[in-house]
């Protein structure tokens, strides 16, 4: 059971700086779906078909018979993030949204916590580990 936590703590303590933009690119995605849902199956077929079509066309511009592959999570991503943007588009259309902001407050401090919160935890692992290394950490 405890080995089955090692990891996923070991990911957020070791998270660059990149990767953690991207997850909480995520996150302000899922918050607004969650608000902004939108069940037409329309809208989701739409999303998928253009990310399959994008999704390719990013594979094939970042590959070479001469590099080695990309890993299974950057080709996943490169089918994610259009089907975000696609359906993310879709759902705040004419809703008053100012870029990727909610014209109510309150829905754009709900995704704003949940990424403070995520970063708040990976950051807050990483100093934990970094007091453990000098011996600062109290109760080692």
């Amino acid at each position: 059971m405890l080995s089955s936590l090692i990891r996923p703590i070991e990911y957020l303590r070791t998270l660059p700086l990149a990767k953690l933009v991207l997850w909480c690119y995520l996150l302000w995605y899922l918050s607004m779906v969650c608000l902004h849902f939108d069940p037409d199956p329309r809208l989701w077929l739409a999303s998928l078909g253009i990310s399959v079509v994008i999704g390719v066309g990013l594979i094939l511009s970042v590959t070479n018979a001469h590099a080695s592959h990309p890993d299974f999570w950057s080709i996943a991503r490169l089918f994610m993030m259009p089907f975000c943007v696609s359906s993310f588009s879709a759902l705040i259309k004419d809703r008053g949204f100012v870029l990727i902001f909610s014209p109510v407050l309150k829905e754009n401090l709900l995704a704003l916590s949940a990424c403070l919160l995520f970063v708040s935890l990976s950051r807050g692992l990483r100093w934990m580990d970094s007091m453990r290394a000098n011996g600062r950490l109290v109760g080692e």
